[in-house]
């Protein structure tokens, strides 16, 4: 159907219609339901490759915690080389794609900015490196100040190395900012991408990429969704199950989403792809970068509000008595991962973060740095002071995000 041909709003319609321009004359445009959107009497929407990519960082996550994994099948499991077969799913070792390909390789951070990719897709590596060089050969031996090993948080046993860091929670969090949100808010979702070359004379004119229905412009947007909904039980109404659906950016938009103080944004982001896919199919860019602007924000805070949430759940379990170290390790190592997520957060209105890459590792050496220990030695006065700068940088209140 071409949707560039639409009438008057009929009150007993399914579908949203939408007109909008400077003077609110511009293209109308229909806003279906859920995300589905055809072409020819076939789906346009394709995200696959995100699909994969998600169910890679699942298996790697979970092979963090299996001792019997060596180094090197960790770091095949993050690249997927040629001739190695690392994944318990057969299709995902049949695929050409890779975890490591898309971390930190967005076109708007990182095209001009080679070293600093290369040093962030090294940190994964050295922190998967060290999970089985540092904590496995541990794992029976009870973690003291210094020394790594097992520590009890409840009824569930934590693997921690000298500082207290569980490497598996860093890689996870991590992985969210670095791969999930990169790629979607800095490189899917950017103008230089959705706009390449003759993307908007192709989607104008609604020229397909070869055998496939979709224009370039839709499969970047999609490829975009694909990194929050790839794994949605239903891909058009993924906030049915959200929060279920993975282990990564989906899981969080559901946490976030069920807190009493932002319950709209999982709502929020979805109409917005919903709303800035159909403008691509009506032609309306401005419509389009308006969404992209309001996911760019709105995914950038479920990171700033569950990192504040994880520093002082870690906080609280510091204030027990006797101290809950496994409960402040295992919270503040998700705080690290996420801390670390914020250098590819993105301003709506700006091709920045709200924290850069300086700013983040800054926090990180507080968090460690209060004695020679790391979180050992961490205070409640650190948690709190970064827990308020990330806060203010959103504009919420961390008693917002505390619970």
């Amino acid at each position: 159907m071409n949707f560039r041909l639409i009438t008057l709003l009929s009150l007993l319609s399914v579908t949203t219609f939408f007109a909008c321009d400077d003077d609110d004359q511009g293209p109308s445009i229909n806003v279906p339901d859920t995300y589905e959107f055809s072409r020819n009497n076939e789906s346009s929407v394709s995200f696959s490759g995100q699909t994969d990519r998600i169910l890679m960082g699942e298996e790697l996550i979970a092979a963090m915690k299996d001792f019997s994994f060596t180094a090197q099948q960790l770091q095949d499991m993050y690249t997927n080389p040629d001739g190695v077969d690392p994944f318990a799913n057969a299709d995902l070792n049949a695929s050409t794609k890779s975890i490591q390909s898309k971390v930190a390789a967005s076109v708007d951070y990182f095209s001009t900015n080679t070293v600093a990719a290369a040093t962030i897709k090294e940190d994964f590596t050295n922190w998967l490196n060290a999970q089985v060089s540092e904590v496995f050969p541990a794992n029976q031996q009870l973690a003291t100040a210094g020394t790594p090993g097992q520590i009890a948080d409840g009824s569930s046993v934590r693997y921690v190395n000298a500082q207290g860091l569980e490497y598996n929670q860093m890689v996870n969090k991590s992985l969210i900012g670095a791969l999930m949100m990169d790629q979607m808010l800095n490189n899917y979702l950017s103008t230089a991408v959705l706009d390449e070359a003759s993307n908007r004379t192709e989607n104008d004119n609604e020229t397909t990429v070869e055998g496939e229905s979709y224009t370039n412009m839709e499969h970047k947007w999609d490829e975009a969704y694909g990194y929050l909904y790839g794994l949605s039980a239903n891909p058009a109404e993924p906030n049915l199950t959200i929060g279920d659906d993975d282990n990564f950016l989906n899981e969080y938009v559901g946490r976030v989403a069920s807190d009493p103080d932002f319950m709209t944004i999982a709502d929020d982001i979805y109409e917005a792809f919903k709303l800035g896919r159909a403008a691509i199919v009506a032609g309306d860019y401005k419509l389009r970068d308006e969404q992209a602007a309001i996911i760019r924000d709105q995914v950038s805070k479920v990171i700033a509000v569950r990192g504040v949430y994880y520093l002082q759940q870690g906080k609280k379990a510091l204030e027990t008595t006797p101290v809950a170290y496994g409960g402040v390790f295992h919270d503040l190592s998700e705080a690290y991962g996420f801390i670390y997520s914020l250098q590819f957060s993105r301003r709506g209105d700006a091709q920045t973060p709200y924290f850069d890459n300086s700013e983040v590792q800054a926090f990180l050496t507080d968090l460690l740095g209060d004695g020679t220990n790391g979180l050992w030695d961490v205070t409640p006065a650190t948690i709190d002071a970064i827990s308020t700068a990330i806060a203010t940088a959103f504009g919420f209140e961390v008693a917002e995000a505390a619970e």
